[in-house]
């Protein structure tokens, strides 16, 4: 069966200047949220199928939202992160659900490729729940300066019989990089590390 939504919300951060200094170009970071109904709140269920389903569908239209408000094709993105807040009545494998099996597949293929690990991170909590959803870099995960995270937030969600699931996307890592590491121009790109 597919999600029920109750909200979409698309949080949108463009940093222009750090410590004085202009970020040029600027660096946007954004976050598409999906406020779900949570199928199997307040029971146990075996199999968790029906969100694993979920997860991919939404994954494709979160990423679909995600890159129209960073303005840029999905080829020029450059760090990616998810995340999942479930309310009370879920368990923290409701979020894995959604997360972990087949989420990434639509995500990369709108990003035109995407190799790295999408980090992650879950919690639960009520409505106005905060959760950090890390970022790296979607082609290889030891790129220092991309390591990051942004704050995801839906003040009514999740209710109790809810999931927030939230996608983050970005042009850019960390403003003013400088403690090393590999680089972008040093990507190799075989296996999602380097």
């Amino acid at each position: 069966m597919p999600a029920i939504i109750r909200k979409l919300v698309t949080i949108l951060d463009e940093t222009r200047q750090e410590m004085g200094r202009e970020v040029n170009p600027p660096i946007r970071r954004v976050i598409a949220c999906a406020v779900i109904r949570n199928p199997f709140a307040g029971r146990y269920v075996e199999d968790l199928a029906e969100l694993v389903a979920q997860g991919e569908a939404l994954g494709g239209l979160l990423a679909e939202r995600a890159i129209a408000a960073l303005g840029i094709p999905g080829e020029r993105v450059e760090s990616f992160g998810k995340a999942a807040v479930v309310g009370e009545a879920g368990e923290l494998e409701h979020a894995a659900a959604l997360l972990h099996p087949k989420m990434g597949a639509p995500v990369r293929a709108a990003l035109g490729k995407g190799p790295a690990l999408i980090p992650s991170a879950k919690k639960s909590g009520g409505p106005g729940t905060a959760i950090d959803v890390p970022l790296g870099h979607k082609d290889a995960a030891f790129v220092r300066s991309h390591f990051d995270a942004i704050e995801a937030r839906v003040p009514d969600a999740p209710r109790a019989d809810e999931i927030l699931l939230c996608l983050a996307l970005a042009t850019g890592g960390r403003p003013l990089p400088r403690i090393g590491g590999l680089t972008i121009a040093q990507i190799e790109g075989k296996d999602g590390l380097r």
